[in-house]
């Protein structure tokens, strides 16, 4: 439960939001102004500071400053009547968490506190081992606390107990054959082969011969005979990844295996007998595929007994942290220095980013940072440049008869201030509203107006 401390000069708007905000869960303070809370600071310990003063000054600069020395990580939120460019560089160069203009909704005020409180979860100085990471999934390998992926972690556990066959349809990058590996370890097949097979990786040609398998002399080149993954697979678990795109022909040869439960190799006679269990998987969405002829219905119906759907990362971004400490832990023995953590700005940018490869785009972005870094810690500076950087559209003529340098200070500054220019004006200094419209952070926007105040 989270302590917030309120400044405001004004009593009955103090009250009203005290009340809403116990009623919200919150462990509330409140100070009459600037010099009074100095001493609930240090006495009451607030994990975040509302201050609702007509006008930043240099008392509200004291007061981040000295909020800090007690805790370097709390956020200080300014609500002020004044809403300008000037204010906000001011607060904000000073460590403010965020500024926006009165008035301001008992919602909307939450929703700030809940951002606050959320942006301090990791610890800037604390080692990455000292990041909670309990594993609420119990699955191997799989790492996160977000709803999300506990509702996948619990249809697991539930499907692992039957012998029903299971579709697992999710983006690339996703882990759909980590899933299906726990789904293996934890069934009764467990003792028995887990084989897997990607249908994208050979072409038809082979594929057959890859799942059924040939006897000796069956075509030219079969000089002896060779078992098929079916075959393989036999008591345990086939995986077939990517099952949407084996040709229709093959669709129907597993199909007469999925109810007769035989096979014969190519070239064979003898029909095999083979008890085994099907997981499938795809990322391409199987009811598509069904409309699009893709996938033969009977088939679907044969192996999407139990579905699972994995989400894509963007939208459990609540576990990157654990994710990215995760890849830590497991680069860390080959990196050239030992990386103790990242920082909450690093980590900032990297849940605005929407990680169209999910997870192995993550763990290729922190193998990345950590093979770059030059500290015991990821910072911004170490993430790849497509997670962090701006793009600047101009026209020709504007570049023409002037040096890069030039054109580069030049245009940055004139299209910064015309575009945040606009945006203060538009929504009156909410630098959150700005923020969220911009598509950057906070602390982005403060280091862009503050170069700005400095040209």
């Amino acid at each position: 439960m989270h302590r917030v401390l309120l400044i405001s000069s004004n009593g009955n708007i103090t009250s009203k939001q005290l009340n809403s905000l116990n009623k919200s869960g919150y462990i509330c303070h409140s100070a009459e102004n600037e010099e009074s809370a100095l001493e609930l600071i240090h006495e009451k310990k607030p994990d975040v500071i509302v201050n609702e003063m007509h006008e930043p000054g240099e008392k509200s600069i004291e007061l981040i400053e000295i909020a800090q020395k007690a805790n370097p990580n709390i956020p200080v939120i300014f609500i002020s009547k004044k809403g300008n460019i000037q204010n906000a560089i001011d607060v904000l160069k000073a460590g403010a968490f965020d500024y926006i203009p009165n008035p301001v909704s008992i919602k909307k005020l939450v929703e700030l506190i809940n951002d606050a409180a959320s942006s301090v979860s990791v610890d800037d100085n604390a080692p990455v081992a000292d990041i909670d990471t309990t594993d609420s999934t119990f699955l191997k390998d799989v790492f996160g606390n977000s709803k999300a992926i506990n509702e996948v972690a619990e249809r697991v556990q539930k499907v692992a107990q039957s012998d029903a066959n299971v579709f697992i349809y999710g983006e690339s990058g996703t882990g759909k054959e980590l899933i299906a590996k726990n789904i293996h370890r934890l069934s009764k097949r467990k003792e028995q082969p887990f084989i897997p097979l990607d249908c994208v990786a050979l072409p038809s040609s082979l594929l057959e011969s890859e799942i059924f398998g040939f006897e000796e002399g069956a075509f030219t080149g079969a000089v002896k005979s060779k078992p098929g993954v079916i075959e393989l697979a036999d008591s345990g678990t086939l995986f077939l990844d990517e099952i949407i795109e084996l040709p229709l022909f093959l669709q129907t040869k597993l199909l007469r295996v999925l109810q007769e439960r035989q096979f014969r190799r190519i070239g064979g006679t003898k029909l095999k007998n083979v008890n085994l269990r099907i997981i499938s998987a795809s990322n391409i969405d199987p009811r598509k595929a069904l409309e699009a002829s893709k996938l033969r219905e009977d088939l679907y119906y044969r192996l999407n007994v139990v579905p699972i759907s994995l989400p894509p990362l963007r939208k459990r971004k609540e576990d990157i942290p654990i994710l990215t400490e995760h890849f830590i832990k497991k680069f860390n023995p080959s990196c050239p220095r030992e990386i103790t953590g990242i920082t909450n700005e690093a980590l900032r940018y990297m849940k605005k980013y929407d990680w169209p490869g999910n997870i192995r785009e993550l763990q290729n972005a922190v193998e990345n940072a950590m093979s770059m870094t030059d500290s015991n810690k990821l910072c911004l500076k170490d993430l790849p440049e497509y997670i962090v950087e701006n793009k600047i559209i101009a026209s020709d003529e504007e570049f023409e008869d002037i040096d890069f340098k030039s054109a580069k200070n030049k245009y940055l500054n004139l299209f910064y201030g015309q575009y945040f220019d606009r945006l203060f004006k538009k929504h009156n200094g909410n630098i959150s509203k700005i923020a969220k419209e911009a598509g950057i952070s906070r602390r982005t926007i403060y280091r862009i107006l503050n170069n700005l105040n400095e040209s």
